[in-house]
């Protein structure tokens, strides 16, 4: 018995220690402690039911329910017409930007991408994040024809449609980018003459 506990039973308190808070607690806490400031409004602390299963199983749903919720997640992507790539000079801009959608910015405002706080993306960068695999050479090893840039838009659209409990953001479906953003991205992962290919 810990002296902790002795002292809150000799104060006449009963104390339960929990190995994990419940789903539920943990959103009374975010409800509570956050309040709406500038743009960032409470739908920031609610998580939505995909996110909820993630939660509740640790990030590893049952197999078929994880196809289903991707198959659900796949239809929330739209492609634009025409080509799939943009300018991988502006990509690589946003790339090492973390700036955006921040309570203080004015809504409407281009966000970056903050790429670098998970993935390596070309080799002059001399600090990246590791969570997310390292995109150097992405196009160079997997080409840039269509379907690789279906690929690539759409796994930045909405991860989640690739791997239901991804760390990823979904970067489109929460309008956190915009269509043309992602084009950019798109390019800069694989357009030969960007800096991740060379």
């Amino acid at each position: 018995m810990s002296r902790l506990f002795i002292f809150f039973s000799l104060l006449g308190f009963s104390l339960t220690v929990s190995a994990e808070p419940s789903a539920h607690e943990v959103t009374e806490v975010l409800q509570r402690d956050f309040k709406a400031r500038g743009q960032a409004t409470m739908d920031r602390v609610v998580q939505d039911g995909l996110q909820r299963i993630c939660t509740e199983t640790h990030d590893k749903p049952p197999a078929d329910l994880a196809k289903r919720l991707e198959a659900d997640q796949m239809k929330t992507i739209v492609y634009p017409s025409g080509s799939l790539m943009g300018d991988w000079k502006r990509g690589e801009k946003m790339a090492q930007s973390g700036r955006g959608a921040m309570w203080s910015d004015k809504a409407g405002v281009a966000a970056g991408g903050s790429c670098y706080n998970c993935h390596q993306i070309s080799p002059q960068e001399t600090s990246h994040g590791t969570i997310g695999p390292s995109l150097l050479a992405f196009g160079k090893k997997r080409g840039n024809g269509i379907e690789m840039q279906r690929y690539v838009f759409g796994k930045i659209y909405n991860s989640k449609a690739y791997n239901a409990c991804s760390q990823m953001p979904r970067l489109g479906y929460s309008g956190t980018l915009t269509e043309e953003q992602i084009k950019d991205f798109t390019a800069l992962l694989l357009d030969p003459e960007s800096p991740v290919n060379k």
